[in-house]
């Protein structure tokens, strides 16, 4: 069965990834006020529901579905629809857990049109107490899916003009919907092919229904504690104690069977004994009893479960089993869950104050949102951020991430007022597809600064192409980050030290930094490691130079870094920094202060707050006091606010310009993704699905395949023929001269690594010499020679490298070098998840050590970069088209000069079910 919170947008027309069989589709949905429901397959033991469904409709929704008055379902009805084939005649079920049975509150349904050429007839019926909450949208959605994955081309609906409801669904689709109007009734036609407009439509529906889901859980009007206790120092106790010491504005209700009160609070058995509604339910008892207490949390209506109990997947295969089962409760209950094992939830707002974590610390009140996978790290977090007066808005502890993942968080902070800076502490990706999808979005708005542990674990693993031996799971994180704006750090120390300057400053212009300091050393060491990372430090203005000699004593340092020396007082800071701050060179300014015997440190923190006041509000400012005893609090009340300081010059050089690179990519344009038409993908298809027939799981393509498949999507292939020995004179007299020869021979890999390629061909008994010579080749270590390539020899160019690999979390992930046979040893890559842009192409080669090569390197030829970047986007088109493809190799490409074009010369692509 299908079981996940949504689909990827879908690979290409007519294949819809993870649809194996529609009648075993089952998903969960999220709808727009945040409930979760179920959307399964209609089944045949589904009659005495949609009996029920159809007897709890009122007379006015069953006119709406069947104009006109219906008092019973007949059971050639009930037969006809619940008996599909799923091909011509599908529908789907959205059902609820009530009181511990199923019950369907929504039916959608398409049957094919008799004589129509492949269109349908869809109609929908949705509970009356369930209407008006996106359930006949979400019903559309995964009915088009899978009429798509059935060639059916258009959808039709009569609709009556008075039902609303049910036009607003057609109309939220995003599709382009023709209307016609007779006798009241509204005809509705439109071609199910998902478009650029309904695909937003949909992510768009995902994205809000997700975060209002979430609101809920953080933003609730009653808690309840299940597993509360009477005893100091556990964690049930200390649930209760943080709710009450953090203010909470709701309703607290502790639950256990055996206290009737606990800290004041009457406690109750069970949670349905409470006899109030129950937005959230913490839970703190054994694993063991998590699944009855999740089931009572569901028939009592509870809209949020935040599990803190450990003992699941993180601890052992029946403990996974057991959070299957947790999460297969959920499935079409209406809730969401947090966990299980996590530390919990806080929400600063004054207007909730909401502590439902079992840790010590409550954190300082501000605009920083943050997720920890790892609850112990998030006790450390909660203390640090106090240590270094970063605010938090909220913080979620998401443990195993059952359910509430980082997707769902993203979704909720892109809206949120409170939260202008995310922070995610990553283990692992649970959908890093449609996080690329989420957190581009988000970045535009607001910066995303995540560290993601686990970088060597997976190491890079043994693969048979160059593409695939080049990349490892960190590799794809790596990526995955920088095409989405997410600026990764190594350490949590960095990641606070961003957060501290995106939380208070603005994002810089530009990379020139302006610094005064009263030390020269430290102002050296700020100034390398600001050019280590690209970051500048430019020549001050001429009139800010004049002024500063006014200001300054003769022995200062006037260049940039402005060394005031020792005894520079707090007023020369002052003026310094306004100087500085407002010189037109400026994109940011950095403040360094050592604190000397002959001046005050509360004194020059006071006036660099005063002097940071006369800097332009666009610009950042950043302090480095080195100083044991950190920043004086008084750095932070001037009238910018919060300064943020640091203890060391890296530090703020590091902040600065991860914070000046997020800034250049959030200003970059979009791009444009290429497309292959629909001859082109016919033609792919053809080959693709006639080697997938074959009874294996995978398959390397045949050379004339792979040419084939190449030339359809545009990408230009060396001519080449294989042949068998005896006919490879007059292969090669049909080809022409010069020619390569390259052996095929099935436990080859690498081919030019054993000898199996001979270039230079120029006549037919070098082709016979070379035949020879191959074969014995390949004698020599044991291979079987199949057949001789020959393909016209293309002379001159850089060499390159594009290829795809397939991870088994991330998905394909694109690759282009440098180097030809050298790549691996060089390891001048980059990738980028697909698909990919023409701005991401570009980016892809500028971030190559060796991209001067098709600049013309110390008078070598340059490339036609253009032409690179157009094969780079074609390879990633034709993924789209064949979400099968498991490896890509096509190395090497040669790059020729400007104009010239781009020649695949060698290839191979492995498809795989």
């Amino acid at each position: 069965m299908i079981h996940c919170r949504s689909f990827s947008p879908p690979a290409s027309r007519g294949r819809e990834p993870g649809i194996d069989d529609p009648r075993l589709y089952s998903v969960e949905e999220l709808l727009r006020d945040g409930a979760s429901i179920h959307i399964r397959a209609i089944r045949p033991d589904d009659r005495e529901r949609l009996v029920e469904h159809f007897q709890g409709l009122s007379a006015r929704s069953v006119y709406f579905r069947f104009f006109g008055a219906k008092r019973r379902l007949t059971d050639d009805e009930l037969d006809r629809f619940t008996r599909l084939d799923f091909v011509e005649r599908a529908a789907l079920v959205a059902t609820l857990r009530e009181r511990g049975e199923e019950c369907i509150i929504g039916v959608g349904r398409y049957a094919t049109v008799p004589g129509a050429t492949r269109s349908a007839d869809t109609a929908f019926a949705v509970a009356d107490e369930h209407q008006g909450r996106g359930i006949g949208t979400v019903l559309l959605e995964h009915l088009l899916r899978i009429a798509r994955l059935n060639d059916i081309t258009e959808f039709q609906a009569d609709v009556l003009g008075e039902n609303n409801r049910m036009l607003e669904v057609f109309a939220a689709s995003g599709l382009v919907v023709t209307r016609s109007l007779e006798a009241g009734v509204v005809h509705l036609s439109f071609p199910v092919e998902e478009t650029e407009r309904s695909r937003e439509a949909t992510e768009g529906h995902e994205r809000r229904a997700a975060a209002e889901s979430v609101r809920t859980i953080l933003d609730p009007r009653s808690v309840a504690v299940i597993g509360a206790s009477r005893k100091p120092g556990t964690i049930g106790a200390a649930l209760v104690a943080n709710l009450k010491s953090a203010g909470f504005t709701g309703r607290i209700y502790p639950v256990n069977p055996q206290a009737d009160e606990i800290q004041g609070l009457r406690a109750y058995p069970r949670i349905t004994a409470i006899g109030q509604p129950v937005d959230l339910a913490v839970v703190a008892v054994p694993a063991a009893a998590v699944e009855a207490v999740v089931e009572e949390c569901a028939s009592a209506g509870v809209r949020g479960v935040v599990v803190i109990s450990s003992g699941f997947a993180e601890a052992s295969e029946a403990g996974r089993i057991a959070q299957q089962r947790l999460v297969r409760l959920l499935r079409g209950s209406g809730m969401r869950l947090v966990g299980p094992n996590c530390m919990g939830i806080l929400n600063t707002d004054p207007a909730v104050s909401l502590n439902a974590t079992f840790a010590p610390h409550w954190p300082p009140v501000g605009n920083v949102g943050m997720l920890s996978q790892s609850g112990a790290l998030g006790l450390a977090v909660l203390d640090y951020v106090r240590q270094l007066n970063i605010g938090m808005s909220s913080f979620v502890s998401v443990g195993n991430k059952a359910d509430v993942s980082g997707n769902d968080l993203l979704s909720y902070w892109a809206d949120d007022p409170r939260t202008s800076v995310v922070l995610l502490y990553l283990e692992s990706f649970g959908n890093p597809r449609k996080f690329a999808r989420i957190a581009p979005e988000v970045a535009r708005q607001k910066p995303i600064v995540a560290v993601k542990s686990g970088r060597s674990a997976a190491g890079t693993r043994a693969a048979s192409s160059h593409s695939a031996a080049l990349a490892n799971l960190d590799i794809a994180v790596d990526a995955l980050f920088t095409q989405a704006g997410v600026i990764r750090t190594n350490t949590l120390e960095e990641l606070f030290d961003v957060a501290a300057l995106l939380s208070t400053q603005p994002v810089p212009a530009g990379p020139r930094v302006g610094v005064v300091t009263n030390a020269g050393g430290p102002g050296i060491l700020l100034a390398d490691a600001c050019e280590a990372r690209g970051l500048q430090l430019p020549e001050l203005a001429s009139p800010t130079v004049a002024a500063l000699r006014t200001l300054l004593p003769p022995q200062a340092g006037l260049s940039n870094p402005v060394d005031m020396v020792a005894s520079a007082t707090a007023e020369q800071y002052a003026r310094a920094i306004e100087l500085v701050g407002t010189d037109p060179h400026v994109d940011a300014l950095v403040v360094i202060y050592v604190p000397p015997l002959v001046t005050d440190p509360e004194e020059i923190a006071r006036a660099i707050a005063r002097g940071a006041g006369m800097v332009p509000a666009q610009r950042p400012i950043l302090s480095v006091f080195i100083s044991s005893k950190g920043a004086p609090p008084l750095l932070s009340e001037g009238p910018r606010g919060r300064l943020p300081s640091y203890s060391y010059p890296e530090n703020a050089a590091m902040a600065l310009a991860a914070a000046e690179g997020y800034g250049r990519w959030r200003t970059r344009p979009r791009g444009t993704v290429s497309k292959l038409g629909r001859l082109e993908e016919s033609a792919i298809r053809a080959v693709v699905d006639r080697v997938l027939a074959g009874p294996d799981d995978a398959y390397w393509l045949a050379p004339s395949d792979l040419a084939t498949v190449l030339r359809a999507a545009g990408i230009e292939f060396a001519a080449a023929e294989q042949t068998s020995p005896a006919e490879a004179v007059a292969t090669a007299e049909r080809l022409g001269y010069p020619l390569v020869a390259k052996a095929i021979a099935p436990e080859v890999i690498h081919k030019s690594d054993v000898g199996g390629v001979i270039l230079g061909l120029e006549s037919a008994a070098a082709v016979t010499s070379a035949v020879d010579v191959l074969a014995e080749r390949m004698r020599a270590i044991g291979a079987h020679l199949e057949g001789i390539l020959l393909q016209r020899e293309v002379r001159g160019g850089i060499e390159a490298l594009v290829g795809i690999t397939t991870d088994p979390t991330f998905g394909p992930l694109l690759v282009c070098g440098l180097g030809g046979v050298l790549v691996e040893l060089l390891r001048d890559v980059s990738f980028h998840l697909t698909p990919v842009t023409d701005i991401d192409a570009r980016d892809m080669i500028d971030r190559l050590r060796g991209r001067r090569l098709l600049d013309g390197y110390r008078g070598m030829p340059p490339g036609d970069r253009d032409a690179l970047v157009d094969v780079i986007m074609r390879v990633s088109a034709l993924v789209e088209v064949v979400p099968e493809a498991r490896e890509l190799d096509l190395n090497p490409v040669r790059v020729l000069e400007p104009g010239k074009g781009a020649v695949v010369v060698d290839g191979r692509m492995r498809v795989g079910r």
